[in-house]
């Protein structure tokens, strides 16, 4: 066993990577990437001090998010990213702690090796990072409910830095982060208190999802129903995926007039639901699919691509030299655009690169519906609250978060093409390219399928939840004819579903299969506190869904 990894969906024999990862990580960037994480929570000690001091930085704080974002399933795979991140963990903490001691505070009550170790060499890091990954918490239950709780902050973390990325910043967001960093290495805690802290982490969940969606709508404009273009033009293209609308933004705005279209790719769909983008005529619209057909579809593409988040899909050699990366994304031998002391990039690189490439070649052509988000679903609250109540809508199925690459999510496909004609699907995330092409028609001009966005945008979903609970006069979400089925993958779905069970949601069902983290105890605790559930086959999870 060189490494231990199981924090996505995709974990080897639904146990845990222990050679490669799966999504492709390497041994040493998945060791590295756990001593980042151990040095983040030797930082959140001394921050929690200078906080308290208020003489606490910006600097340190937005260098946790951002680390913690790095982290994610498929964001970042190059090791020289996470020698250098963890070099600055190292001289962060040390200067948080110096400021502390200037300043008067006490240190000398911080003993976890976390806030003490010391190396500056990358062979002091790769033996370190072997004795600090997720299986040094021998006790499995313990382990279990650490890491869940670490991955809900790795998916908050990247949610919360697009928000900062347009400026919102909430301060009760850091200090809740660090100090459940902070709790991962308390072993005093007892399993009901970590499962508060676990809790806890969906209550921030929820602030982190409200927190980017006013930063997207107050700059952006609220999502509303569009018809969106799959099939191409003839003009040279870049084609940018991941989720961030700060660098959509920027570039839509430094391509215009350039002759270089831009379409999105899987999680950067939604992107097309915005006001502010529609001004631009060569937005096309999406090409191409959920991120792990990335492989066929980049290459089919012919222009560069631009990466903005996760699900980087280790590159073919034959189209890497077109993939450029920027945020949290990180792979060796592809190039790298940062941003400026004033947030900015430069992107003139893949627009020049652009220029001398071939026109996207098509692989679809029509439509496909969206922009339901919160707002827009309440615009239409009458219809749907009238359709309810003629019987028109039965039931709504929550079928957002991820896609992946097992043959067994056609699960969604067929259980979406099989619901009755009188029910719904409320969806965001790239689950919903199992099914957001299959043409499932409307109720009483309402779409069966309505995407409220990206995976963050699950917010909407429990938003709508509420409304409808108010409408309804009812007492309780759960007893909405709202069914959940859920897929799921990497970090960013279990901070959705630890800010649905905040929420209240039970009888949530996940698949294609329960995360390999959840212990049997701690899975039975969600079991019997939440009705956490698996899937099985379409026919029968119908028939117990429906009631039948």
């Amino acid at each position: 066993m060189s490494m231990f990894c199981y924090q996505c969906q995709e974990a080897s024999k639904g146990q845990g990577c222990t050679v490669r990862g799966v999504c492709g990580k390497p041994d040493d960037v998945a060791n590295l990437q756990d001593l980042l994480i151990y040095t983040l929570k030797g930082i959140s000690f001394y921050n929690t001090k200078a906080r308290n001091l208020n003489i606490l930085t910006d600097e340190a704080d937005e260098f946790i998010i951002e680390s913690l974002f790095t982290t994610i399933t498929n964001a970042n795979f190059n090791k020289a990213e996470f020698i250098e991140r963890i070099k600055k963990a190292l001289s962060l903490r040390e200067e948080t702690k110096k400021s502390v001691v200037e300043a008067g505070g006490n240190v000398d009550d911080i003993n976890h090796d976390s806030a003490l170790w010391f190396a500056n060499s990358v062979e002091a890091f790769e033996e370190k990072a072997k004795l600090v990954g997720v299986l040094s918490t021998e006790n499995e239950d313990v382990r279990s409910l650490r890491e869940l709780t670490i991955y809900g902050l790795k998916g908050m973390a990247a949610y919360y830095h697009h928000a900062m990325n347009l400026d919102s910043h909430n301060k009760e967001l850091d200090a809740f982060i660090q100090k459940a960093l902070i709790a991962t290495t308390d072993d005093s805690l007892t399993a009901d208190e970590l499962v508060a802290l676990v809790m806890e982490t969906g209550k921030y969940g929820v602030d982190v999802m409200a927190l980017l969606d006013t930063a997207n709508t107050s700059t952006y404009g609220n999502p509303e129903l569009t018809k969106v273009n799959i099939g191409v033009k003839n003009n040279p293209a870049i084609l940018i995926s991941g989720h961030d609308l700060k660098d959509m933004e920027q570039l839509l705005e430094q391509t215009k007039g350039t002759g270089v279209d831009v379409y999105t790719h899987s999680e950067m769909l939604p992107a097309n639901y915005y006001p502010a983008f529609k001004k631009y005529d060569h937005f096309v619209g999406n090409y191409g699919n959920a991120w792990w057909k990335q492989n066929e579809e980049f290459e089919k593409f012919n222009g560069p691509i631009l990466m903005t988040t996760n699900c980087l899909v280790p590159p073919k050699a034959s189209y890497k030299d077109r993939v450029y990366a920027t945020g949290a994304v990180g792979f060796e031998g592809i190039k790298y655009i940062d941003k400026n002391e004033n947030g900015e990039k430069d992107f003139s690189a893949i627009i020049e690169h652009a220029k001398k490439c071939d026109s996207p070649t098509e692989i679809e052509k029509g439509e496909i519906v969206g922009g339901f988000a919160h707002n827009q679903v309440m615009q239409l609250a009458d219809k749907v609250v009238d359709a309810v109540k003629s019987g028109a809508i039965k039931q709504f199925f929550v079928m957002a978060g991820c896609d992946g690459r097992m043959k067994g999510r056609s699960y969604y496909t067929d259980f979406a093409e099989q619901l009755p004609n009188d029910t719904v699907i409320l969806t965001a995330g790239c689950a919903k390219y199992r099914y957001n092409k299959l043409e499932l028609g409307d109720i009483s001009g309402i779409p069966r399928v309505l995407d409220a966005g990206q995976c963050n945008d699950s917010y909407s979903l429990a938003v709508i939840a509420l409304k409808l609970k108010e409408v309804f006069e009812l007492n309780d979400i759960n007893e909405l004819p709202i069914s959940y089925n859920i897929a799921w993958y990497e970090q960013k779905a279990v901070i959705v579903l630890l800010a649905l069970l905040y929420l209240g949601v039970k009888n949530i069902h996940l698949g294609p299969s329960l995360p390999a983290f959840l212990s049997p105890n701690v899975a039975n605790v969600l079991v019997e506190k939440f009705g956490i559930g698996g899937i099985t086959n379409v026919e029968d999870d119908m028939k117990m869904f429906l009631g039948a």
